[in-house]
Parts: structure tokens; sequence; C-alpha cells
């Protein structure tokens, strides 16, 4: 069996897409409050997976998870993109006049904003996780308290959904990459079926640096999906490039590595593996 170790309690997102990634598979959920316990739980026991939410169509990127994937030495080995619908949830009996605090995530806050703005006597309140939040209510039988979560949340938690399907934007997607460390990374991907990539790399703070990196990646028919650029604490006006990449020929694209290396520093490849 195969043991997850995922962002939040039973009944977070991190949950709902590491069963939808595995699906027909029987898995184990290991929770971590915070990803830097993730990562840690992952150092200590080679034979654990993790899953890590990275971006968000609405939210954006998590922007901590670059610097801490790239840190921990994993390696993506797949990943999954998860509809994330939003729902209100507090104890049965209660309705929304009777609620005076929200609490979730702020990125689960940040989704339902508009929703929560019809609301003025209610206090948006950010916490470590939307199942978490919903699991306290339920634990401390707290009354005129709602939490912001997903269905399998409220079922698992025995609370009563007042609003369901309160997110902004009805298109509302993350997409999770799922991690391993390197020893079982390499049992866990099919060479046959690689198509996708992501890196990490410097750049010298030159006229074009970038440019000529883009230009020789599109020479090699590798198509850019992402790029992500962070600040190097500590050094003024540099900054690390996490880029994703698709390709339908693996040799080819691994001769665009070979070609962009020497333009780049600290050149890091974070996974090869399969798009869905």
């Amino acid at each position: 069996m195969k043991t997850v170790a995922i962002q939040g309690v039973r009944g977070a997102f991190h949950e709902i897409a590491a069963r939808e990634f595995f699906k027909g598979e029987e898995i184990a959920i290991l929770e971590c409050i915070t990803f830097k316990e993730l990562f840690q739980a992952l150092a200590e026991d080679e034979t654990l997976l993790g899953i890590v939410a990275i971006e968000n169509t609405i939210a954006g990127s998590l922007l901590q998870n670059h610097n801490l994937l790239r840190d921990s030495g994993c390696l993506i080995v797949g990943e999954h993109k998860l509809h994330i619908e939003q729902n209100l949830v507090a104890l049965p009996g209660q309705r929304i006049e009777d609620i005076d605090e929200v609490y979730s995530h702020p990125i689960a806050l940040m989704q339902c904003e508009d929703f929560l703005d019809q609301y003025k006597h209610i206090k948006a309140i950010e916490s470590e996780d939307t199942a978490l939040s919903a699991k306290d209510i339920a634990d401390n039988q707290l009354t005129r308290r709602a939490a912001i979560c997903s269905t399998l949340a409220a079922e698992m938690y025995g609370l009563e959904i007042i609003a369901k399907g309160i997110e902004t934007n009805k298109r509302n997607f993350t997409r999770f990459l799922i991690i391993a460390e390197p020893s079982l990374a390499d049992k866990m991907v099919d060479a046959t079926t690689i198509n996708k990539s992501s890196l990490v790399f410097t750049l010298p703070h030159e006229e074009g640096s970038l440019v000529k990196v883009l230009s020789i990646l599109s020479f090699y028919n590798a198509n850019l999906t992402k790029i992500q650029s962070l600040p190097i604490i500590g050094e003024e006006w540099k900054y690390q490039f996490y880029i994703s990449l698709t390709f339908k020929d693996y040799p080819r694209y691994r001769q665009s590595l070979d070609a962009i290396r020497p333009l780049t520093n600290d050149f890091q490849i974070l996974g090869e593996y399969f798009e869905e």
C-alpha cells in the first residue's frame, strides 16, 4: 500500500487530489499540518509519497512550495488538476444569520471573497487548513462558527453545508504535484510516457539572458507551459526561474537541456513525468 503525505487533515483537498490521482489503488494518508512538515516527513521516510499544491487558477502560485521542493531534493513524479468547490459549513441547525466567524485557509478565503462580501456580519479568520477548520468546529461543538471546506470534510466531520459552491470563479482549479525521494521516484515514473518536466535555474544578470534560454527551448520544440521568477534572498535583483515544459520527443528535449545548461547557473531538474 502506498502512503501519501498531505498538507492538512483528513478531508482536505490534498486528500481528494491524492485519491483521484491514485484512483483504483488503496492508499494510506499521512496528515501534516504544514508543508514544511510534509517535506520533513519525506526526508525521514523514503518510502513515502507526498502531494503538494503548487498553483491555483484564482490565487496563483504557492511560492513557498517552489523553494521547499527545490531545497528538499525530492522529484516530481506526476501532477493532478483538481476542480475546487468551496462550501460554507457549520454544526447542524446553524443558519447563515447565526454565524459570527468563518475560518479557513487564506487561499480558500480569497477564493470566496465575493460570497463573504455579502455577509458583513461574518468575520473571516485565516487558519492553517480548510478541513482542520471544519474538524475544530466538530470536535469542540462550536456554535456561531463556520468553516469553508470541501464536501468530503463536511461529511467526514458531521457538519451541515449552509451554502454550496461559494467560490467566486466556478473555473477554480488547483494543480497538485506528486513528489518522492529520488530512490522512489525512479521506480514511479514510466520512462516511455514522460512528456513534461519542471526545471529551476538562475541566470547571469545580463541583457537577453532569459530570451536566449527560451529561444533554444523553442528551437527544440519544447513548449513552455509555466514560468515563475522568485527573488534570491540576500542577493539584490537576482532571481531563480522555475519553468515547466511539455514535449513530444524526449531525446530532443534532453538535447535542449544540454544546450541551455552552459547559459544557466544552479541548474536543477525538479522532475520528469507524465502530464494527464
